[in-house]
């Protein structure tokens, strides 16, 4: 996807076939860490972040083919994640399946074992789970067909539910346009083109009672309690016009030109609040805006606090820093946001088959304070070397936070790429590094990681799929305690109790052709001799469990997993959730869920997204409805047509 996207830039820019060299890295972190600083005025601002870009900006603007960015990339896959809150269990119903117990992640369905609220191309649909009926439908985009976009998702509180929506472009910063024309969709300079939050109520009727739009692209977004948390992605509103009759030199110094002519308001967010009929517009304020020793003026992240008991969404309380954001991760009194920009250079290295530069295969890491209910407090900052998965691959623990990473190259026929975990603890303003064990899967690249407690797990795969166990007890000394080989590899993990370790992901042969999804036990009670307890394989399988934890479901109390499953090779695909039981010994097929009966013809294809539990009912949601079986004897008990 990747190589297809620069490809279609190059297209649009009127780039030749030359190579092109692998683009300066956006620097934000120096070594050993930094203070952030606020500017003294809004004009010593403007003066900074120009002065930063026009360094940067070279004859296709920012980047080699201006910011890829502008077409999208595609969202990190997301991985293992604790089953939802044990509060949520014990009351008889199942939460989304989060990294952190407590900390709430935004998905396309939500319970609080009262009401079901799903989101599906466009609309809002409210669900009654004990009387298994349809009790309101909200149109959160009236006119459009709900099949433009990202997918919405949403989170719940009480009688209100935040709907994250990611309407408009990606990104911010407008791609170069061939002999000077524009896209005939693309937006006007006066338009906010970024995530729309709508705050709905649920005492009655569904109905919006706020809004909130923001420039930019949204990152992710945390909650709790009734405080959420959003990560905003932003750029300067900048366009760079394709000239086809200039040279390089040409460009670049008419891009700079455009720098030097832009205003604060094309480079701060600017956002819209809507309540009570009427819309309010503002800005990210100078005094907002905190800036690293070292960084490039191309890219901002925002980190936006709102309240779901409050009456309205209010301006976010935003807070800015002059830096990059891919990467998530929340255990609720800190958050910490990542950028590795991978999505820069990785492109065209694979595109010519080299090694990435050590200075630019790094992670920078921000940690805010997020235990008060107002907005975020910069604690500190790191950079390690090697880029992350996803957002599993971090996990704060008694006071220290550990990363795993893969470094090198994983492609080509000699890959010389190794993973490591790093373990960090605050010092000041910087997360120092206080240990680290290096050298996992020479050759071969992490595909999952779960931390659980002092013990790390950690899953590299190229041909075989090494699990490696990782004593994390003494964070100064970190060391490998096992390894187990096996082919295939599990993309996901989840902790299963009593020494017991759940994993999806795929089978493989030998060298290392994949074949279909499978379902790994482990006994990891010995963490020097990790052993695989048992397998279920299911041939030319695919389960959107193995790039998103969303979609996996364990219910404890059942020893029930139950994952979407999409199967080729019969025709037409095949659409289920496949349930199974976890005994000592291995797993056992509860039974197969399907919606394609809930569909309006036999050939239409409805996948199962998501599974929850609501008292005793195995409630399975896609975009044609929701199915209601019961987990005692897997028959279904009720369909809710919502497509």
């Amino acid at each position: 996807m990747g190589l297809a996207l620069v490809a279609g830039l190059a297209l649009v820019t009127g780039c030749t076939a030359e190579p092109v060299p692998v683009p300066p890295r956006d620097r934000g972190v120096p070594a050993g860490g930094f203070q952030l600083v606020a500017f003294d005025s809004c004009p010593e601002a403007l003066r900074q972040l120009k002065t930063a870009a026009r360094a940067y900006v070279g004859p296709w603007g920012f980047g080699p083919s201006g910011d890829m960015r502008t077409f999208g990339d595609a969202e990190k896959a997301a991985a293992p994640a604790a089953a939802g809150s044990a509060d949520a269990a014990a009351k008889g119903y199942s939460g989304t399946n989060t990294h952190e117990a407590g900390a709430d992640e935004p998905d396309l369905v939500k319970t609080d074992g009262k009401r079901i609220v799903t989101v599906s191309r466009g609309k809002l649909y409210v669900v009654d789970p004990a009387t298994r009926r349809l009790t309101g439908e909200l149109d959160l985009a009236p006119g459009a067909d709900g099949f433009g976009g990202a997918e919405d998702a949403l989170l719940l509180q009480g009688d209100r539910a935040l709907v994250l929506r990611r309407d408009g472009w990606a990104g911010v910063t407008k791609p170069a346009a061939p002999r000077g024309g524009a896209p005939a969709d693309a937006p006007t300079p006066d338009d906010i083109v970024g995530p729309r939050l709508i705050m709905v109520d649920l005492s009655g009727e569904p109905k919006i009672i706020g809004e909130y739009r923001i420039d930019g692209s949204l990152v992710d977004a945390r909650q709790v309690g009734t405080t959420v948390r959003v990560v905003v992605r932003s750029a300067p509103r900048l366009n760079f016009p394709y000239r086809e009759r200039a040279s390089d030199e040409q460009r670049t110094a008419a891009n700079r030109e455009i720098i030097d002519n832009a205003t604060a308001d094309d480079w701060l967010p600017r956002y819209e609040v809507t309540a009570g009929g009427r819309t309010s517009a503002g800005r990210v304020g100078c005094e907002r805006v905190s800036r690293p020793a070292a960084y490039s003026g191309t890219s901002l992240v925002t980190v936006l606090s709102f309240d779901l008991g409050a009456a309205t969404l209010g301006a976010g309380d935003p807070v800015t820093v002059i830096a990059d954001g891919d990467t998530v991760y929340s255990n609720g009194p800190r958050l910490y946001v990542a950028n590795d920009q991978r999505w820069r250079v990785l492109p065209m290295l694979t595109a010519r088959n080299i090694a990435p530069d050590p200075k630019d295969e790094t992670t920078e890491i921000y940690q805010f304070d997020t235990t008060g209910a107002g907005a975020p407090r910069y604690v500190a900052t790191a950079s390690v070397p090697g880029w992350l998965i996803n957002q599993y691959a971090m996990s704060e623990w008694d006071g220290h936070l550990r990363v795993a990473t893969t470094s090198g190259r994983t492609w080509g026929d000699k890959p010389n790429s190794t993973s490591g975990v790093y373990v960090l603890r605050a010092d000041g303003t910087a997360l120092t590094q206080v240990g680290k064990v290096t050298g996992l899967g020479k050759g071969e690249r992490i595909y999952a990681v779960r931390f659980v407690g002092g013990t790390g797990y950690v899953v590299t795969f190229r041909q075989t799929d090494p699990l490696y166990t990782v004593d994390l007890r003494d964070p100064a000394a970190p060391k490998v305690s096992g390894e187990l080989k096996i082919n295939g590899y599990s993309a996901y993990l989840h902790p299963a109790g009593d020494g017991r370790l759940l994993g999806v992901g795929q089978e493989a042969s030998d060298q290392g052709r994949v074949q279909g999804t499978q379902l790994s036990l482990f006994d990891v009670a010995d963490p020097a001799k990790p052993t695989r307890i048992a397998q279920y394989h299911v041939k030319q399988g695919h389960s959107e469990a193995e790039f998103d934890p969303h979609a996996f479901l364990y219910w404890p109390a059942e020893r029930l997993v139950v994952v979407p499953l999409t199967v080729h090779g019969t025709g037409l695909p095949s659409n289920v959730a496949l349930a199974l039981r976890v005994g000592d010994g291995g797993f056992t097929e509860a039974g197969t869920v399907d919606h394609t009966l809930g569909t309006r013809r036999p050939d239409e294809l409805a996948p199962i997204r998501r599974s929850l539990v609501v008292d005793g009912v195995l409630w399975t949601v896609s975009d044609a409805g929701l199915k209601a079986t019961s987990l005692s004897t897997m028959k279904s008990i009720g369909w809710l047509r919502t497509a």
